[in-house]
């Protein structure tokens, strides 16, 4: 059965949004891109630990680099996104929520 929801013109829609798309720089999607999948200060405790969405913004933050000639800005922006995925590297804790709780003692 059909998805109800899934137009039968989508050749066209493609299309369309193809010709868009070609009215902007490479340069412009990338940071579009980035933009979309940056993780913002609301969505950071949820995502801080989605190893999808990290990779997702370290690998759009590098191709935002490489689009402007700055490799070396790139590039470990890339190796991050890696271990992300490979799990070699994992999010700290919270800065503001690491010492809750605690009492501290003047001796």
């Amino acid at each position: 059965m059909a998805n109800p929801s899934i137009s039968t013109n989508s050749s066209a829609q493609t299309s369309d949004q193809a010709a868009i798309l070609r009215q902007f720089a490479a340069e412009e999607l990338a940071q579009a891109l980035l933009e979309k999948l940056a993780i913002s200060d609301g969505d950071w405790h949820r995502l801080k630990s989605n190893r999808r969405a990290r990779a997702g913004e370290q690998v759009a933050a590098a191709l935002v680099f490489l689009l402007k000639n700055q490799s070396d800005e790139a590039l470990p922006r890339l190796q991050q996104a890696i271990g992300w995925l490979d799990r070699s590297i994992s999010a700290p804790p919270c800065p503001t929520h690491g010492d809750q709780g605690k009492i501290q003692h003047k001796h």
